[in-house]
């Protein structure tokens, strides 16, 4: 077995987001990373299990690479994760991903629209490049 499949997954973190077209974003983006782009690479967790203190999920992002995606300024994934004692090796913005994007109608809390999947697919790549990049200066230091 080589050393990548023993390799602990670049975790990506979602905000939570509920009701809000931005989180549902950032958690289709985390989705199609972690199931679709980058699988052999990634994994995710709920933010809800950092902000209770679940000690697996405190320990996971002392120990392992972490990806926040968050849907508005707010950063809650991203203060979460270093809250726990985690340090974020890429931030993700969906604010930013939007500005790309002005007048798109993205959505709903609970759908997104074709424009949506366009910019959930865009953040995606942009959190997949940054696993890819995580995973390769992890194995250069090996």
């Amino acid at each position: 077995m080589n050393e990548r499949m023993n390799a602990k997954p670049v975790l990506v973190i979602p905000c939570s987001g509920i009701g809000k077209v931005q989180g549902l974003l950032s958690r289709e983006a985390t989705y199609l990373v972690t199931d679709e782009i980058a699988p052999e690479l990634t994994d995710t967790m709920c933010l809800a299990l950092l902000v209770k203190g679940d000690s697996e999920a405190l320990e996971a992002v002392k120990s392992q690479a972490c990806i926040t995606i968050d849907g508005c300024p707010k950063a809650c994934a991203e203060k979460n994760v270093k809250i726990a004692g985690g340090n974020p090796a890429a931030v993700i913005q969906v604010a930013d991903a939007l500005k790309e994007h002005r007048g798109a109608q993205p959505g709903s809390a609970t759908a997104l629209s074709e424009e949506g999947w366009t910019i959930a697919r865009e953040i995606a790549a942009t959190a997949a490049d940054a696993a890819v990049r995580l995973s390769k200066d992890r194995e250069g230091t090996r």
